[in-house]
């Protein structure tokens, strides 16, 4: 198939995101529930799982990228990023009932002029399409929020494009819109305070997902 033509494709497949309903009935179809998904820390076996999960996720959510990056590219820097083990970063995922990764997060430290005011950046957070509108990034948000907060580190930001619906998620998560030095907004937004930010997320996710604290590395 030609790459103009599975671009076309997946650009159709993401003009409408999926619908809270649909997936929990594609749910049950599966003889899943809430109950029977797992919200633990990444693990260094999990590297080719979660290398194959960020590439099918990132291109389904930049469907017009021709050539996006593959699973193995993505499996390469997760496992560069899995050296670094002096407990600064993190990344959580999604597990369902087959031991499949569905979803994750991953924070990170941040540190830039331009932006003086923040020291943690949430990098990623992904779900499959099928595992969306369900609260479940919620409660990855959560994970990664706690993360810094063990670390006294009390705000964050995040880089998106301005034109993805995932903004909309953020937004309603009292996440701040951040403009240049020119006053343009770039799809950059950030959170002040953590523990607020956490009190929100406790209040609107699931509370029928399990978690898990077994160690990432």
């Amino acid at each position: 198939m030609k790459a103009w033509l599975r671009t076309a494709l997946r650009v159709l497949r993401t003009l409408r995101p999926p619908s809270r309903r649909a997936n929990i009935k594609r749910m049950q179809r599966r003889g899943e529930s809430l109950d029977t998904i797992t919200i633990r820390e990444a693990r260094a076996t999990d590297i080719p799982a979660l290398g194959a999960l960020h590439a099918k996720t990132w291109s389904n959510t930049y469907p017009r990228v021709v050539h996006p990056p593959t699973a193995q590219l993505r499996e390469y820097q997760w496992k560069e990023q899995f050296k670094v083990t002096d407990g600064s970063w993190c990344c959580f995922v999604v597990e369902n009932s087959a031991g499949q990764l569905v979803g994750f997060a991953k924070g990170t430290p941040f540190k830039a002029a331009a932006q003086p005011d923040f020291n943690g950046e949430l990098s990623k957070i992904y779900l499959l399409r099928e595992y969306q509108r369900l609260g479940l990034g919620s409660r990855l948000l959560e994970k990664v929020v706690q993360h810094f907060l063990q670390r006294n580190i009390h705000n964050i930001l995040l880089f998106a494009d301005p034109g993805n619906a995932s903004c909309r998620f953020y937004e309603t998560l009292g996440a701040e819109k951040l403009f240049d030095k020119n006053g343009a907004f770039h799809g950059t937004y950030g959170w002040r305070n953590l523990q607020e930010l956490l009190n929100r997320l406790c209040q609107a996710a699931p509370r029928s997902t399990r978690s898990s604290t077994r160690a990432g590395s």
